[in-house]
């Protein structure tokens, strides 16, 4: 048999076991004022491994599959060759900083 919970409007919570077929309490046990039945969402539990792997065809799921071993693949060799543009340790790009440049001077010898 289940287990219903009920809610009383002065706050009281209370358990109650019924057959289904049982009409619900309309009385708190504790103060007798009218009570509500609270609802709550259902216990599932999906156990087991490749429980998603039996519900669907395996043709699509092997596509799947290779598309996303490709692209990890690509992503590590992008990594791998510098990732493409290079940028400066404070993180900004190089056509965000002012451009210094260093002019050699000559010292004349005296």
């Amino acid at each position: 048999m289940p287990v219903y919970e009920y809610r009383c409007s002065k706050g009281h919570r209370f358990e109650a076991i019924q057959s289904m077929s049982d009409a619900p309490l309309e009385l708190c046990e504790v103060c007798g004022a009218p009570v509500q039945r609270v609802m709550h969402s259902p216990a599932v539990h999906f156990k087991g491994s490749g429980f998603y792997n039996t519900d669907y065809g395996t043709r699509n799921r092997q596509r799947e599959k290779a598309g996303a071993e490709a692209a990890a693949s690509d992503a590590k060799a992008t990594k791998a060759d510098g990732g493409g543009e290079s940028k400066p340790a404070d993180g900004k790009p190089a056509a965000d900083k002012p451009k210094t440049e260093k002019v050699a001077t000559k010292k004349k010898d005296d």
